[in-house]
């Protein structure tokens, strides 16, 4: 039950930011459209593998993107509150140890998208001197906005996901 309202509630997020869109010079998506799309999620992806991700991950977003948390979590709105909530001052070190993003779905215009699909993430955290591993299946949303200069970028990112797995 809860999977299908959330995915219902993901829906109609998504068509309801489609709805809102200025579609006055918009058109259809096209073969580039739905390229520039996954490969900023590929980008967003291999970001969070490498040493010091912040700048990568950091690129794949909008100054005002909004990431919509796992289970009911405040929304986090904006880069400045984004750095805070992914890499706060004083947090453990964290290694993302494995990160696998399917893109099942690709819709909307040329100046509005949404990207759907599964992930998986795998974790280290190192603290007190002792490392933890963590991993968890989920889902995400992504929409996506077409930036001036052609490229995309995710403008909204909400996931969710089953509980942890240490392993």
């Amino acid at each position: 039950m809860f999977k299908t309202l959330t995915l219902i509630s993901s829906l109609l997020f998504s068509s309801l930011l489609l709805a809102q869109s200025n579609t006055e010079n918009c058109t259809p998506l096209t073969k580039i459209d739905d390229a520039g799309i996954k490969a900023v999620i590929e980008n967003y992806r291999t970001s969070w593998l490498k040493d010091g991700p912040q700048p990568g991950v950091e690129s794949t977003l909008m100054q005002d993107s909004v990431l919509s948390p796992a289970h009911g979590a405040e929304p986090v709105v904006g880069m400045e509150a984004i750095r805070k909530f992914w890499w706060p001052t004083g947090g453990p070190p964290v290694k993302i140890l494995q990160l696998d993003i399917s893109v099942e779905e690709v819709g909307g215009n040329s100046c509005l998208a949404y990207a759907r699909g599964h992930d998986t993430v795998a974790w280290s955290m190192e603290q007190d001197g002792k490392v933890t591993r963590t991993r968890h299946k989920g889902t995400y949303l992504n929409v996506m906005k077409k930036t001036p200069d052609g490229s995309w970028r995710i403008f909204q990112h909400m996931w969710d996901d089953q509980p942890n797995e240490s392993f």
